[in-house]
C-alpha cells in the first residue's frame, strides 16, 4: 500500500487524492486531522534526505509518498499518479503563490 500524506486545504493533495478515491493501493493520511498524523509526518520530514531542497525553499512536503518498499517521495508519479496541470495552480500552499 502507498501512503499519502497531505491536508484536505492544499490543492496539490486534493488533485491527488480525487485519483485515488476508492482505491485500496493508496492510503491517504491528512495531517490536519489529527496530531498523530501530524507527528509522523513530521519524524518522515525530519529524517528523510527527500524533503531537504523543500525545506530550503520554505515549503511544507505534500503530498508526500511512502511507496511499498518505503521509498519516500513527492513526485505524484513516481506512485503512479498525475501531478496538478499548470494551469490549474492559483490556490497555494506556499506564502509566495508558488505551491505546496
Amino acid at each position: 500500500m502507498i501512503k499519502i500524506y497531505g491536508m484536505d486545504t492544499c490543492p496539490d493533495c486534493i488533485y491527488v487524492e480525487e485519483q485515488v478515491k476508492g482505491n485500496g493501493q493508496y492510503e491517504v493520511i491528512d495531517i490536519g486531522r489529527h496530531v498523530k498524523h501530524l507527528k509522523e509526518f513530521l519524524r518522515l520530514r525530519d529524517k528523510s534526505t527527500a524533503f531537504d531542497a523543500i525545506k530550503r525553499m520554505g515549503a511544507v512536503g505534500i503530498p508526500c509518498f511512502v511507496l511499498e518498499d518505503g521509498t519516500v517521495t513527492l513526485k505524484p508519479e513516481d506512485a503512479g499518479l498525475r501531478r496538478r496541470p499548470k494551469e490549474t495552480e492559483g490556490a497555494s500552499c506556499r506564502l509566495d503563490g508558488s505551491g505546496c
